[in-house]
């Protein structure tokens, strides 16, 4: 098994602190407003799950509780191994290492798929975009979640850190593939500062990582989300 499988889109927050991005997982959307809003539009309970870019697998057995079989897709190798421990005694759950753009699973298979800061972030993921319409059956769907970069205290940071990022075009480019967005908030909760500021240094580039942090005392962030779907 490669290291990383070619084709990749490095993740640098969780490839290189896989410990601290579980932190930040612990702190993401402790109100489960994410899930609800998925939910509404399709529930997995007795579906085949892919959750494409897993990571450590840490959405992985919550989908398990439900799901009649779940499929995790990373490409690196390490967050792999650390997935299949995590999901050890969960017999209906099967970690792969693969990318978006080359699913590791059969034609028609899957029922709901979940991406969550993975991969799929606007004009240059039609390669896994024409994934999912290959693996997703009749009937099925695709949920993907990535950041609401005009409103939020969180998206004011994004915004500083990636200033070349423009939400209208992004918008217009799941629009045209035939997604629709529900604007979904929530917010981050953390127990420790050190907590909070480690996770802030992993996303985020120095000057801006250490300028948030000189302005933004709490445990708590209040952060948009986009829930990107489409029904197959």
């Amino acid at each position: 098994m490669p290291r990383i499988v070619k084709g990749a889109r490095p993740s640098p927050n969780i490839w290189n602190s896989p410990a601290v991005y579980e932190l930040e997982n612990r702190a993401v959307d402790p109100d489960g407003a994410i899930e609800a809003a998925i939910r509404r539009h399709r529930s997995w309970a007795g579906a085949n799950v892919l959750d494409v870019g897993c990571g450590t697998g840490y959405h992985l057995p919550r989908f398990a509780a439900e799901a009649a079989r779940v499929v995790g897709v990373e490409p690196h190798r390490s967050l792999v191994d650390q997935a299949r421990r995590r999901c050890a005694r969960l017999p209906l759950v099967e970690v792969r290492q693969g990318t978006a753009q080359d699913l590791p699973v059969p034609d028609a298979s899957v029922d709901v798929v979940h991406a969550r800061w993975a991969y799929f972030f606007g004009p240059g993921c039609e390669p896994g975009l024409a994934e999912l319409s290959r693996v997703v059956r009749r009937g099925g769907a695709a949920f993907v979640i990535d950041n609401d970069a005009t409103r939020s205290t969180f998206g004011g940071w994004f915004r500083a850190a990636f200033p070349a990022y423009d939400p209208a075009e992004v918008e217009r480019f799941w629009a045209i593939h035939g997604w629709q967005r529900e604007a979904v908030d929530m917010r981050w909760s953390f127990e420790r500062r050190q907590d909070f500021e480690a996770v802030v240094r992993i996303e985020f580039r120095p000057e801006v990582a250490e300028r948030v942090l000189a302005e933004h005392r709490g445990l708590e962030v209040d952060y948009a989300v986009n829930l990107w779907w489409r029904e197959f």
